[in-house]
């Protein structure tokens, strides 16, 4: 079975557009797991404009799953990385300012500099992974690097699909293979949902983990508005 890894940043978000604690976010991962979901993922970024640096440290009595944090290893990240010590780090490039991930890791490029990293996270015993576009040569250089698993960016699969396009899955086919053959773990992440994850799972061979948080959150204000609306109803009476 895959796990599912439930993303929280953009609970983070609606608590910080009104301020105060409402929703709660710590109450939240806590629900999450209960509910069977098997990992908490956040993703910090420098102006904390959703997920606060103090959000990662009190998650980090809360996640009794999987504790995943993604985020581009700058020195702050690495040493809240270092602080909180979670399950996984995901490494991804992500610009500051950045309203989300938009690329994989050029793991050629930047070769050298992901290994070091990577090697300090695993001295510290956290898994590491990369954001990495469906190419032979970025999951080729991805294993250079010493890392333990990469994370497929799957917007372009997603995009695809919602055109009716399938084939659209072809390239990650051939990624998760060569993935296999190298010895990578494999999980994935970005515009998965309801409508899609299925086929992607059905069709990725080795998928250990998704990351989804954007539409799985919308898809439960979805799911759940006539529910909430009847018991505002009821007390209404």
């Amino acid at each position: 079975m895959t796990k599912l890894s439930v993303n929280i940043n953009k609970i983070a978000t609606l608590r910080n557009a009104r301020g105060g604690n409402v929703p709660d976010l710590l109450k939240v991962a806590t629900d999450i797991q209960n509910f069977g979901g098997q990992g908490i993922t956040i993703h910090p970024r420098p102006d904390e404009r959703h997920i606060r640096y103090q959000d990662a440290r009190d998650l980090k009595a809360i996640v009794r799953t999987e504790y995943n944090i993604e985020g581009n290893p700058q020195h702050n990240f690495i040493d809240l990385v270092l602080e909180c010590k979670p399950d996984q780090v995901t490494l991804v490039p992500d610009a500051i300012g950045a309203i989300t991930s938009s690329a994989g890791w050029d793991t050629i490029k930047n070769q050298e500099y992901l290994t070091e990293v990577i090697q300090e996270f695993q001295r510290n015993g956290i898994r590491t992974s990369i954001f990495v576009d469906p190419i032979a040569e970025m999951i080729e250089g991805a294993k250079k690097t010493g890392t333990d698993r990469i994370e497929l960016y799957t917007e372009a699969f997603a995009h695809e699909y919602a055109l009716g396009n399938k084939n659209g899955i072809d390239p990650y086919v051939k990624a998760a293979i060569l993935a296999n053959d190298l010895g990578l773990g494999i999980n994935a992440g970005h515009d998965l949902s309801l409508d899609n994850v299925q086929f992607f799972k059905q069709n990725i061979p080795g998928l250990l983990e998704v990351s989804i948080g954007h539409a799985l959150i919308s898809e439960a204000l979805y799911l759940g508005l006539d529910n909430v609306v009847n018991m505002y109803l009821q007390k209404l009476k």
